[in-house]
């Protein structure tokens, strides 16, 4: 393992006003994204859509700093032959992969998911890395609700976590650590802190056990924030003073960088956080930035709906976005900035 490479790789990961591109939705989940722009989910729409995305170069090149790849689409070829990664490459974004295999029910455990596939990963990683992929993704899922998570959930997802980022430094790339606690329920923002508190020191702990080194990783956590279905709903400035209270008390200053899942917000709420933190908390030991999915996609894919003659429109709507959010990492974001593009 070469922790000053694997350092480097992570570190432009979370290079100023850039951040990650999540385009690693499975084959169920992207389905369910055509279905709702009225587009056929077939291997040849999956491949024009993200390849409309990698060529966007305005986007690419200003603020992205790295694109998450699913197993499909690292070994696709855009439609002149030119190899996906090779466009991302030549952005100079960094290519990377989902690992896992989904979470699945945990035994004993009610309502709580595993995250499966350290099975075959070691040989997997050899594969991605010849493939081109730099650094790779894991997601672990603890939902809130009456009884949940348990200790037995949190842990065996935590100790999945580290085996999984032990075996990507070990092949030369660079593991995002992805705990999100879920913000689906009715639970109040308090719920959320303490929950994440839980899980982050846990995680940390696994890490630290599997010899791991912090350099080298990049940690994709939940913002603290109340559950999509909790009646008070906390206001950007509370949001964000409370994560960034908690990732001090959690998170260790070695690791380069952090960088949020959206996990359900609206694409400006998710902006807006994101620079609230940065704006009020210049001098953190870590770089936090973006690595969102639906909230940099949602406008293009709506924008393009399928159709060649939107490439254009779905590219313009794709840099806005991007551009928002990396401002939003520098804390420069202004929510005119939305309405004059608007």
């Amino acid at each position: 393992m070469d922790i000053a490479e694997l350092n480097k790789i992570a570190r432009a990961m979370v290079a100023n006003g850039k951040g990650l591109l999540a385009a690693d939705e499975s084959s169920g989940t992207i389905k369910k994204r055509f279905d709702a722009i009225g587009v056929e989910s077939t291997a040849d729409n999956r491949r024009d859509y993200r390849e409309l995305l990698f060529r966007s170069a305005d986007a690419m090149t200003n603020n992205i700093s790295g694109v998450i790849l699913y197993d499909e689409t690292i070994r696709q070829n855009a439609k002149d032959g030119t190899p996906l990664v090779k466009l991302i490459e030549a952005a100079g974004a960094v290519p990377g992969i989902k690992v896992d295999q989904g979470a699945k029910p945990l035994a004993h455990c009610p309502g709580e998911t595993v995250t499966e596939g350290l099975d075959g990963l070691r040989e997997r990683l050899i594969e991605y890395h010849k493939l081109g992929a730099r650094f790779a993704k894991w997601r672990a899922v603890i939902d809130i609700a009456d009884g949940i998570p348990s200790y037995a959930c949190i842990n065996a997802n935590a100790h999945a976590l580290a085996r999984y980022a032990a075996l990507c430094q070990e092949q030369g790339i660079v593991p995002i650590v992805e705990p999100e606690v879920l913000m689906d329920g009715g639970h109040d923002i308090d719920t959320c802190a303490r929950v994440t508190e839980f899980v982050l020191k846990e995680v940390y702990q696994q890490l630290y056990y599997a010899k791991v080194q912090l350099e080298g990783t990049i940690l994709k956590p939940n913002m603290v924030i109340a559950g999509k279905k909790c009646a008070k709903q906390a206001g950007v400035a509370e949001v964000a003073e409370r994560t960034v209270k908690l990732l001090k008390a959690c998170v260790p200053p070695a690791v380069p960088g952090i960088a949020f899942l959206s996990g359900g917000q609206s694409d400006e709420d998710a902006t807006a956080h994101l620079n609230a933190m940065n704006a009020g908390h210049p001098d953190l030991p870590w770089a936090l930035t973006f690595s969102y999915g639906r909230a940099l996609q949602a406008a293009p894919q709506k924008a393009w709906g399928g159709k060649a003659d939107n490439v254009a429109k779905a590219q313009a709507a794709f840099a806005h976005r991007a551009k928002m959010n990396g401002l939003a990492a520098t804390g420069k974001w202004q929510a005119a900035l939305e309405k004059k593009a608007a």
